[in-house]
């Protein structure tokens, strides 16, 4: 397969992009600053400067030709304000997905968030408060869209090593997980047509991530 992924330089993408290269996979990496593209080639991972804020979605599709799958790991990061959780997170998902309607890409992966199946709570730190609302309407935007979506939303990230260890349902408690685990989830999904159509929360639990998927796909 080829495989797009908005955000590539993110840690959850960057193992995402080896995982996917290290199979066999082609990869095509968008990322903002050319400064990253050189450890993009060194994951395997073919890099384009596509500044998701900017770019018009007409001329993204006319870079997409022969991709069969698109995951959007982009964020605003940490010390990024309410501004740019919209344009980010919600906006440039959003654009994404205009451009794999246009360049006939139907699959579609989403790195949400776990909270957004809720409002806010009343006490919510304001820009902790604008993320959530960024991939709320993010995800709402997603599924009113005729893509094959699947939305994965994980608990809090961790840079610790993956467990290949998980718990993956359709709502689950508040736990941690690590990047490396979620890229993993990820990476299976995509060749999961089951997982088309659901919206499914991950953290580091009880079962190996193959029996999870069986277990929540059917």
């Amino acid at each position: 397969m080829r495989i797009v992924i908005a955000g590539a330089h993110g840690k959850i993408a960057r193992h995402l992009g080896r995982g996917l290269s290290e199979r066999g996979d082609s990869v095509l990496g968008l990322i903002r600053n050319p400064d990253h593209a050189a450890d993009l080639r060194a994951d395997g991972v073919e890099p384009l400067v596509a500044d998701l804020e900017r770019i018009d979605a007409v001329d993204l599709a006319g870079s997409l030709s022969g991709v069969d799958a698109a995951v959007f790991a982009a964020g605003a990061g940490p010390g990024s304000g309410a501004a740019r959780k919209d344009t980010v997170d919600r906006a440039a998902s959003a654009l994404l997905a205009d451009a794999c309607q246009e360049a006939g890409v139907r699959r579609f992966l989403q790195v949400s968030s776990m909270g957004t199946r809720k409002p806010n709570p009343s006490d919510v730190d304001p820009v902790f408060g604008a993320y959530l609302d960024a991939k709320r309407a993010a995800e709402a935007d997603l599924r009113s869209r005729p893509l094959d979506w699947t939305i994965l939303r994980p608990g809090r990230l961790t840079d610790d090593q993956p467990t290949g260890w998980v718990r993956l349902d359709s709502e689950v408690g508040r736990a941690e997980v690590t990047r490396a685990d979620v890229a993993a989830v990820l990476l299976a999904l995509l060749d999961e047509p089951a997982s088309v159509g659901r919206e499914l929360e991950l953290v580091n639990g009880p079962t190996p991530i193959p029996e999870a998927l069986r277990q929540v796909l059917g």
